[in-house]
């Protein structure tokens, strides 16, 4: 791999996978900008990662803010004068109701939080990764983008929003050194439960060190092959 000193941009960096993302990232010598909406969770994280403060830099926003994705952009240029890897890495559900009962704002706010945050960020991050000649995007999105489950459309919709917008991205970047690609993942196994007692529910189930290491690979010269994927993590069954 070759991600040392690699900048890695990590949105969602204080939930389970961030965390573990971000960890995975230090390790192996990356440079890191961690991001979430807590200022208090993000002391935190910095505070387990141990990492001196020339590698690392926080900061709060809400990227489905129009303006916030930019802000960001412009703090890591400030500190590190480049970009290299963004991973997005925001999570969250809304669902539970039909189509013909679904409120306007489920729909929004999966809008907000899944395709909008994406296209912020690509356009405040992706010139700086084109203009290095070298860069990584990746996604965690679901299977229900591609295969909607019943009272589950806001999320869904999102999903796949979120997945044709990567996935055309992947497309305008070929040849300029960058690659972008979608992770799909049914349930982030945070406590591990899958491997404590396996049933059906959960053998689908996936931990996010199992994530964080398909994020490693597609973060490597390795996958420097590999753009537009749509790549199944749930086959575990």
């Amino acid at each position: 791999m070759s991600i040392e000193n690699r900048v890695a941009i990590i949105t969602g960096a204080t939930g389970h996978l961030g965390s573990v993302t971000a960890r995975r990232l230090a390790d192996e010598g990356a440079r890191l900008a961690l991001f979430s909406t807590s200022t208090e969770r993000l002391e935190k994280l910095v505070s387990d990662l141990g990492l001196p403060s020339d590698r690392y830099l926080t900061g709060a926003f809400d990227f489905t803010q129009h303006g916030a994705a930019q802000a960001a952009a412009a703090v890591v240029i400030e500190k590190y004068g480049r970009a290299d890897i963004l991973l997005n890495l925001v999570g969250g559900w809304t669902g539970g109701k039909s189509v013909v009962d679904s409120p306007e704002e489920d729909m929004s706010g999966m809008l907000n939080q899944h395709l909008w945050t994406t296209f912020y960020l690509a356009q405040a991050f992706v010139p700086h990764l084109v203009a290095n000649r070298w860069g990584r995007i990746v996604v965690v999105s679901s299977p229900y983008a591609t295969n909607p489950s019943a009272n589950g459309a806001p999320y869904a919709a999102a999903k796949a929003a979120q997945e044709a917008l990567v996935l055309g991205l992947a497309r305008e970047v070929v040849g300029a050194g960058v690659t972008a690609n979608v992770l799909q993942v049914r349930s982030i196994d945070a406590n591990h439960e899958r491997d404590r007692e396996r049933t059906s529910k959960n053998a689908s189930w996936t931990t996010p060190e199992e994530i964080a290491a398909a994020i490693m690979y597609l973060c490597s010269e390795d996958a420097r092959v590999v753009n537009g994927a749509r790549i199944p993590l749930y086959g575990g069954g």
